[in-house]
């Protein structure tokens, strides 16, 4: 009898162990990244990496990487002199890639560009598109708003407009992709990491279904686009 009881004393404690061992592999997670300059693409060593959440923080190596612990939807903040602070959303799994600005130096905007800007910088610079696009000012001598010639026909002006198009698509797409991501992708249909890019690409929905629709609309949503895309 003795002997039986110590052997299930023993399986549990072996139990308990294990469970807990379980529990903090399962809960532990680490966000891991390259911080980057926005122009020259050169890995930027000492960067400071701040979890807001947590307000744990680290430092980037020599090679520019960094691992912090933190989850999904957790906002990092990035600093290093010289440059702006920047603040990213994490929304997705995988390698995150960080672009930091110089200090008081404006950046020429592409498509390229503006797809490695974080979330923050992206909306500072659809907000300063928007004030350079802007093609009224006040009038000082009749009051209210008036037509400036200069600013609707001006190279800047016009730039501004231009690169306001490529910014607020870039933030919509950003906003359908955190619910049309590849984790909400895999757990409905099969797809090859090739075929992922590709469906992501070609099937993206539009960001007022994306504000409306419920898990199973984008469920079903997903398995007819997969269908068509298997069709092809």
């Amino acid at each position: 009898m003795m002997r039986i009881q110590i052997q299930h004393y023993t399986c549990l404690f072996f139990l308990l162990l294990f469970g807990f061992g379980t529990g903090l592999v399962v809960n532990a997670q680490e966000i891991k990244g390259i911080v980057h300059e926005l122009e020259s693409s050169q890995r930027l060593r000492e960067v400071t990496v701040k979890n807001l959440r947590t307000n744990k923080t680290t430092e980037t190596d020599v090679e520019g990487n960094f691992t912090i612990s933190g989850n999904i939807n957790d906002l990092l903040t990035f600093t290093q002199p010289g440059y702006e602070v920047d603040t990213a959303f994490i929304y997705e799994e995988g390698l995150q890639r960080i672009y930091l600005v110089r200090d008081s130096k404006s950046i020429v905007i592409d498509e390229i560009v503006i797809s490695r800007l974080t979330d923050s910088r992206l909306a500072l610079e659809i907000e300063k598109a928007k004030n350079e696009g802007q093609v009224t000012e006040a009038s000082q001598n009749r009051g209210g708003l008036r037509i400036s010639l200069s600013r609707l026909f001006g190279r800047q002006s016009k730039n501004a407009r231009k690169n306001l198009d490529l910014l607020l698509e870039e933030q919509n797409n950003r906003k359908v992709d955190r619910l049309f991501n590849e984790r909400v992708i895999r757990a409905t249909v099969p797809l090859t990491d090739t075929e992922m890019a590709l469906f992501r690409e070609q099937f993206r929905p539009s960001l007022e279904f994306i504000e409306t629709a419920s898990p199973e609309d984008v469920r079903a949503y997903i398995l007819d686009s997969y269908g068509k895309f298997k069709a092809k």
